[in-house]
Parts: C-alpha cells; structure tokens; sequence
C-alpha cells in the first residue's frame, strides 16, 4: 500500500487544526478499503518553541511524525500548466507527477494546474481568486485541503468552476495549505 501523508503545522507546542487532519487521515484509509484508524492527536508531541512542519507519513498499519523546522518560502507567482490526467485526490508521499509539473515554473514560483479546462490547484497548495467581492476556489481541486475545507466552512471562500479562459477577470489570486496560511500573490497566475 502506498504512503499517505499529513502536514501540519506545530507553533510553540501547539499543533494547528488537528481535527481537520484526522478527517482527512480517516477519509483517506477508508478510501484505500482500510477500517483501521489511527489517532493523531494522542500522537503528537511538537517542540515547546518554534515553528515546525509536522510531517505524519502513515498507511493502514504504521505512522511516523517528525518535526521539520520551517521557514516559509516567498510566493509571488504561479505559471499556468495542463495536466488532464493528472490524478491527486489522495495526499500521497511520492509527488513524482506534482514533481514534474513544478519543473515547468520556469521564472515563476509554482504552478497553476489545469485540469480539462479548469483551474485546480498548485503543486504545493489550493487555490483562490478573488472577483472584487469574494474569494472562489475552484470547485474540482486536485486535493481536497484542510485549510481550504477550515477557509469554506467559514464561509471565507466559495466553491465555483474556474474555467482558464476566466482566469484573467479576476482581480486578485491566493494559495493556502496548513503551513502558509492563506497567502495573496504579488504577480498572481502568469499566462
């Protein structure tokens, strides 16, 4: 069985939204056809100081933590790339195909993905666009996210269809994942 992972983020000892973690945990065993459920937060034990990547690699019998310290990488730009096949619904440890889509950033920061049309997400996090109103994300994201689930049940973002041919009427775009937080980028999607 392949390895599945979680990332979380862990600041002065306290391990960030951990209930949306361990339903996605859960949501991805039971996907794979695995009863067995394993209990994250009884598990973790982060640095008292500091701010950590909480890395949790696990499948239907064993889980590993460690503790990565972090630095945030600066995110301006993303450069629009099409994958139709591409296939991420589950947050798997080998990236091998998010790997390679990364590689075509050229000049920019990361990728915006295209999926038969429409906007999904990046290699390294969902995605928002903003209208002038309200913050869209599209609604047929690569990788269901915690943040986005936390960011959609409080009502901060609506789910939508972004067709790339609308991309550019938007006037402002964003990436979120657990540990960026929700970040608005300088130069947005470059075509």
């Amino acid at each position: 069985m392949s390895l599945l992972l979680e990332t979380l983020k862990a600041v002065d000892g306290t391990v960030l939204h951990v209930n949306y973690h361990q339903r996605r945990l859960e949501y991805s065993l039971t996907q794979l056809g695995v009863l067995t459920k394993h209990c994250l937060e009884a598990s973790l034990k982060p640095p008292q100081h500091g701010v950590y990547r909480c890395r949790v690699v696990y499948n239907a019998t064993d889980m590993t933590i460690e503790y990565l310290p972090y630095r945030q990488r600066t995110l301006r730009s993303l450069k629009i790339v099409e994958a139709d096949t591409l296939e991420y619904a589950l947050k798997y440890v080998d990236r091998t195909a998010l790997n390679q889509l990364f590689e075509q950033r050229e000049c920019c920061d990361d990728v915006a993905i295209i999926k038969n049309g429409y906007l999904t997400d990046t290699t390294l996090a969902n995605i928002a666009l903003f209208n002038g109103k309200r913050w869209y994300t599209p609604k047929q994201p690569l990788l269901y996210g915690t943040t986005r689930q936390r960011l959609l049940d409080h009502h901060k973002l609506i789910e939508r269809d972004i067709p790339v041919h609308t991309i550019r009427d938007y006037e402002k775009c964003a990436v979120f994942n657990a540990m960026i937080g929700f970040v608005e980028l300088e130069n947005g999607i470059i075509f």
